[in-house]
């Protein structure tokens, strides 16, 4: 049988599996125990009306192979929105049927339908298939940033 990838924006209807999709990624990125949300919160933060981030879904015919997450960010430098993917997943038994290029050609074409001066996404340093991937499509590592991150008790502590 023929494989038949689509991209669609994802609708309520699919909390669940985008959820299931999360938990699948976190057990790949080997953090099984670090999601720490459930259907509900997807459902108020990615279908509210006052959303900042967005979900697609990869399908093979009808069955669901993966997701992506992105917002929009904004460079001052170029004086344009970004898009940036936060995830992308594809389940291991549909890799190679082209669904993680699919997706990204989905979102760079969504990026410049919306005037976006870049596409942008970190990659784990260990993720060799990944960056292997990323570097086919022509994608250029920006080793001079170094990502900071105030998360829990320390973003508490330091907005008191």
């Amino acid at each position: 049988m023929k494989s038949s990838i689509e991209i669609r924006d994802a609708k309520p209807s699919d909390a669940k599996t985008i959820l299931h999709f999360i938990n699948e990624l976190a057990i790949y990125e080997k953090e099984p125990d670090a999601v720490k949300t459930n259907e509900q919160a997807i459902l108020d933060t990615l279908f509210c009306d006052s959303a900042t981030a967005h979900s697609i879904l990869c399908l093979d015919g009808e069955e669901p192979i993966g997701f992506a997450v992105y917002f929009y960010n904004y460079s001052t430098w170029l004086g344009k929105n970004g898009l940036y993917l936060e995830d992308l997943y594809v389940s291991p038994d549909s890799r190679g049927k082209g669904a993680g290029k699919a997706i990204m050609k989905h979102l760079a074409n969504r990026a410049l339908a919306n005037n976006c001066g870049r596409f942008e996404w970190v990659v784990l340093d260990w993720n060799q298939p990944a960056i292997d991937f990323y570097n086919s499509i022509g994608a250029e590592p920006q080793d001079e940033w170094i990502i900071y991150r105030l998360t829990g008790q320390a973003l508490i502590d330091f907005a008191s």
